[in-house]
């Protein structure tokens, strides 16, 4: 059971150095540059604490000659002297012309122990973010604990070199209606769409080669009516989601079973942690979801819509939430720039 709490204290850890560590290569073996960001940092809640910790750290400044940039997340939980719950968590990074943040990854804590059975921790593929991840960058990780031992963070990024797919990007957020588990969009009943609108109008630059749609989805709550086997809403309840283009149903999301009880992260006792939920794991990385967009609609607006599965909540068990971000990315051997969405 979590509490409803609207006070979130950002607590900043200012201008961090980080290190590189240049990897040795061999004939067959790419260079990969690894930036050491958050180390070993704290996120709780209670008196003097923050659910978040925020920095900002240098990476390459070149990056035309990288072909992927993997985030790594080390959940650091000796002794079991974290908290002891599943809780929502995610990575930020700063646009620097914008001023907004971007979610890079987003995954869920472990129930009483941390992800030390992975030898790096999680590994989040965020080239998607490679415009917006060079030189002096702000980060911010978060995690939706309402504890005081809360959990301790070690965040690294390894940019390898290679040829790019293509020579330039751009990515911009749809919408991001993912602060934390509560502050999603409402499931099942009627909400503000001034506060959460699921509708835009996009246009993909012209000079695009290649564009799609980045979503990152998971549901909470144990709202009722359940499903069969006591399937809650939206934690538990199996469910489509689709992405409307001009009006037609176009893309679909299903957020259904991903093999919980197969997490090698198998070490969660006493935790409920081997019950598959919808599109989600405790101890895994929530996956992100790619759509292509057909070169069609490349150069001129197109109107966009994100829409839930019909479903009405009976009120029985509180309330469902679904946390999404979803991101136009665009690419081009070409300058290119972001897509605007209005």
């Amino acid at each position: 059971m979590k509490k409803i709490i609207t006070l979130l204290l950002i607590a900043s850890i200012g201008m961090v150095s980080c290190k590189e560590d240049d990897k040795p290569t061999t004939e067959n073996q790419p260079k990969v540059t690894t930036v050491k960001t958050f180390d070993n940092i704290k996120v709780a809640f209670g008196d003097g604490l923050s659910q978040s910790a925020e920095g900002t750290f240098t990476f390459p400044t070149n990056l035309e000659n990288v072909k992927t940039i993997k985030m790594f997340i080390k959940d650091i939980c000796p002794n079991k002297e974290c908290d002891e719950w599943d809780r929502y968590a995610n990575v930020y990074a700063k646009d620097k012309t914008t001023g907004v943040w971007y979610e890079i990854g987003r995954f869920i804590n472990p129930y009483w122990v941390g992800n030390e059975k992975l030898e790096r921790g999680y590994e989040v593929d965020v080239t998607d973010f490679k415009s917006i991840l060079s030189g002096a960058t702000e980060l911010k990780i978060y995690t939706e604990t309402w504890l005081a031992k809360g959990r301790k963070y070690s965040v690294e990024f390894d940019f390898t070199e290679g040829t790019p797919d293509y020579k330039y990007s751009a990515v911009i957020p749809v919408f991001q209606y993912n602060k934390s588990s509560i502050d999603g969009v409402p499931y099942g009943k009627t909400f503000d769409t001034d506060k959460f609108d699921l509708t835009k109008q996009i246009t993909i630059p012209a000079a695009a080669e290649v564009a799609y749609f980045r979503t990152t989805i998971s549901g909470w709550g144990h709202a009722t009516p359940n499903d069969n086997g006591g399937r809650g809403c939206a934690e538990w309840c199996y469910r489509t989601h689709h992405i409307n283009i001009n009006g037609s149903q176009t893309f679909a999301h299903e957020l259904n079973a991903l093999g919980c009880a197969q997490n090698p992260i198998n070490n969660q006792a006493p935790g409920n942690w081997k019950p598959d939920r919808a599109g989600w794991c405790p101890g895994m990385v929530v996956p992100a979801r790619f759509n292509n967009i057909q070169k069609s609609l490349f150069g001129s607006a197109f109107d966009f819509e994100y829409v839930f599965e019909n479903w009405t909540n009976d009120n029985g068990n509180g309330n469902a939430f679904y946390a999404i971000s979803t991101f136009v990315v665009v690419k081009s051997n070409s300058a290119i720039e972001k897509p605007t969405i209005n």
